[in-house]
């Protein structure tokens, strides 16, 4: 920490510079858990640097994903609780690049605030640190801001960024697709981290009981759903990758099964995916009925269960549903490539 850094008149403008100074000292022992072979900086740089193992490949390509974690921080600050926000947001990111068969190598993350609390600021880093792990990514980097004036002082929004790898020979770009494959499940953990300014609107979220424990959430309270964090899909799909032709990937975040299903079929193919077969969280069913929401809109907002989908032959079918629950996935068959063009059916 640099104890000769303060400046009393930015203080005065409501920026603390020593905050962060602290906050960074907090935050270390849990990037330490993230650092991988690749990762050859310390925190407090200007830049984050990675050295890849480009070893076995033969001609690398780099994809990368970036995005936040949305208004679901509004349920974070309701119930005072930061820890668990981080993961959402490397999931958000590092969920999107598998979906092309790229390892995420590392991650960096923003953060803007009213105010700097460098306990608060820890916790949330602890989270980002925590999805890092189970994405296999390093946290090389970050900012944290303080932004007096522009956002409430007891707010913040929290963004990232993740860069990953993949030979190009291996790209998952839908091509060998044809009718007849596969539709698997992998299951959500809940709503993730979409959706949910109609969460906020359905429930008046700003004057709901959050902390009282519901029977048709297992026990847990309203709160508590809404803030599962979303669920890391990076190693399975990594070793899904390793024993069977992977043909196709969505990450079903906002727009729901209408909106990203489509975007890993061809033109001239269509998805079948059969309704009876989705196992609905009691979530969504909450929702729907408080909100009046009709089907369509549920499965064209939300992932109702199912937070990515996965298309394979159908005679690897089985050995990739052995792959995925060996590694952690309880998934599921939930419909067939056929020929159409509508992309997707719920029938």
């Amino acid at each position: 920490m640099n104890n000769e850094s303060r400046s009393e008149a930015y203080a005065a403008a409501g920026v603390d510079i020593t905050a962060g100074y602290k906050a960074v000292e907090l935050m270390k022992k849990h990037i330490r858990r993230t650092e991988t072979p690749g990762a050859c900086t310390d925190v407090g740089g200007f830049g984050g640097l990675f050295e890849p193992d480009l070893g076995g490949m033969e001609q690398p390509v780099l994809v990368s994903g970036t995005d936040g974690v949305g208004t679901k921080l509004k349920i974070a600050f309701l119930m005072d609780k930061h820890d668990t926000v981080g993961i959402d947001c490397v999931a958000m990111c590092v969920n999107d690049i598998i979906c092309c068969g790229a390892q995420p190598l590392f991650f960096l993350d923003y953060i803007a605030c009213g105010r700097n609390v460098p306990e608060r600021i820890e916790q949330i880093v602890k989270g980002v640190c925590e999805g890092c792990v189970q994405a296999g990514c390093a946290l090389i980097g970050g900012e944290t801001a303080e932004h007096p004036g522009l956002m409430p002082e007891d707010e913040y929004d929290l963004a990232g960024y993740s860069t990953g790898i993949v030979d190009k020979t291996k790209i998952i770009d839908n091509k060998a697709m044809k009718a007849g494959d596969a539709v698997i499940a992998l299951p959500s953990s809940g709503v993730h981290s979409n959706g949910f300014s109609l969460v906020r609107k359905v429930f008046d979220i700003e004057n709901a009981d959050l902390k009282t424990p519901m029977e048709r959430l297992g026990g847990r309270s309203l709160g508590e759903a809404l803030l599962e964090p979303t669920r890391i899909y990076v190693k399975p799909v990594l070793a899904l990758m390793k024993e069977v032709q992977v043909r196709g990937i969505s990450h079903i975040t906002g727009g729901g099964f209408y909106e990203n299903i489509p975007r890993s079929i061809p033109d001239g193919l269509c998805a079948r995916i059969e309704k009876s077969r989705v196992k609905v969280l009691p979530i969504f069913d909450l929702i729907a009925e408080k909100g009046g929401i009709s089907e369509h809109d549920m499965f064209n907002t939300y992932n109702m269960g199912v937070g990515m989908s996965v298309v394979v032959p159908a005679e690897q079918a089985e050995k990739a549903l052995e792959i995925l629950r060996a590694n952690g996935v309880d998934a599921y068959l939930i419909g067939e490539i056929t020929e159409g063009e509508n992309k997707i059916e719920i029938i």
